[in-house]
């Protein structure tokens, strides 16, 4: 997780109560088993797709939007989505508010996640995003050529790329600037006439009597006291997936031009379905 954002507060405190380590154990356990349980599935059928269609996974992906799907019920996170996913290849942009944008967004539709390098390396969830076909890309312009064949290789394979441009997440009240660079990718020639990119609005709304940036996970947060904190709440929020009609990158004059478009629809949808995000 990058640090490149920070609040002016500090993160709320994480207080676990009996009730609270109850419901620890008893989703953990539950979550756990069925993570366990699908990806040894997925490994298996791997060996299957990768002989017959290399980069492509017809059957995998549909393992992961289970997980996802039912990771939710296991939380008690209530779910729903406004908008029409989008059909075929092409990029989604989203805003990044928590490692739970995992599931959120795989929930809905099948998506391959676009990551930094380093979370290849990370214990527990490098394993998944490797297994899942996460794209893992260096911080290095002198990479963005090879980056870009990648992106095109994949994105001709039919798979759809979820990219954060604010390149780290935050309290979830708030959009960053997009950083253009990985837009210019889309521009390539192989995909500059077809690709549609769809920016998606993610929202997370706070359980009763919690602050509203509950979910939220940023800085220096570490990972584990913020998932104690999550399988604890006896209550739990919801969250909500707004997407936003599909941009055609043919119609766009330069990268920065699409990565603010995009930028302005996916903050327009947080301002629209979560007002706290002004104050």
């Amino acid at each position: 997780m990058s640090a490149t954002w920070e609040s002016e507060t500090p993160p709320d405190p994480v207080d676990i109560g009996a009730l609270g380590w109850v419901l620890v154990v008893g989703r953990g356990t539950v979550l756990i088993a069925l993570i366990t349980v699908c990806l040894v599935l997925l490994l298996l059928l791997r060996l299957v797709e990768i002989p017959i269609w290399g980069q492509g996974r017809p059957i995998t992906p549909f393992i992961v939007q289970f997980v996802c799907r039912n990771a939710f019920r296991i939380l008690g996170i209530g779910f729903s989505s406004h908008g029409t996913p989008m059909r075929g290849a092409g990029a989604v942009v989203a805003n990044h508010s928590s490692w739970l944008d995992i599931f959120t967004l795989n929930a809905c539709k099948r998506i391959y996640f676009v990551s930094k390098a380093e979370v290849a390396h990370w214990p527990g969830i490098g394993i998944l995003a490797r297994a899942t076909g996460t794209v893992f890309i260096e911080r290095d312009r002198r990479q963005a050529r090879a980056q870009t064949a990648v992106f095109v290789e994949r994105l001709e394979t039919g798979h759809k790329l979820l990219f954060f441009p604010e390149g780290t997440s935050t309290d979830g009240l708030r959009v960053l600037p997009f950083k253009s660079t990985l837009f210019g990718a889309f521009f390539a020639d192989p995909l500059r006439e077809s690709l549609k990119v769809q920016p998606v609005s993610v929202i997370y709304h706070a359980p009763d009597g919690q602050p509203v940036r509950f979910y939220g996970w940023w800085g220096d947060m570490e990972f584990g006291p913020h998932l104690l904190k999550t399988l604890s709440a006896p209550r739990q929020g919801r969250v909500e997936l707004i997407y936003h009609t599909p941009l055609k990158v043919s119609e766009f004059q330069n990268r920065k031009a699409l990565a603010a478009t995009a930028e302005a629809l996916v903050r327009a949808g947080l301002e629209a379905y979560l007002p706290e995000a002004e104050d």
